[in-house]
């Protein structure tokens, strides 16, 4: 992911967390990164949440919700998990023009890196023992593989996923 954020304009970027939080120990770890962790639970609103005040340890699972975090915090978060599922997406200022691969500058309403960790999917329903890395660049040309592509090459890497409609 580092590799992938430094090819990436980042100056003004952010990262969102979704997740769900099983265990006391995960929660715990997680509230060291995230003090003021916006959350639900599971069950509802109305089991428990952040907005009301509520003990989440007493609401657990809960569903984490949390977003416009600074750039810092995604790598702490990723080692708070264990095992627990969730989605960590840097939205990016934008992914920039390489003239030398034909790649216009994708602007931040089209630029996104998600890492999805212990899950195959965006919203943690494909349970995996591993990470997924994906890669959001709608390219104005309609063009989204070739950076896709030029990503996966940059890091040594080839595309071995599928292209999906993700709704933003």
């Amino acid at each position: 992911m580092r590799t992938l954020l430094s090819l990436a304009d980042i100056d003004q970027g952010e990262v969102d967390f979704e997740a769900v939080i099983r265990s006391p120990d995960v929660l715990a770890r997680v509230l060291l990164v995230l003090p003021d962790l916006v959350w639900w639970a599971s069950d509802g609103e109305e089991h428990g949440s952040s907005e009301a005040g509520d003990n989440p340890a007493e609401c657990l699972p809960i569903r984490v919700f949390d977003w416009g975090r600074p750039l810092d915090r995604a790598e702490p978060f990723i080692a708070s998990l264990g095992s627990d599922p969730a989605a960590v997406r840097w939205d990016l200022d934008a992914w920039p023009e390489v003239p030398e691969a034909g790649l216009d500058a994708i602007p931040q309403k089209y630029a996104y890196l998600t890492l999805t960790v212990n899950s195959r999917d965006l919203y943690q329903h494909e349970p995996s023992p591993d990470h997924t890395v994906h890669v959001h660049a709608r390219d104005r040309n309609g063009d989204q593989l070739a950076r896709v592509h030029w990503l996966a090459a940059q890091v040594g890497g080839r595309f071995t996923g599928r292209v999906e409609l993700a709704p933003l």
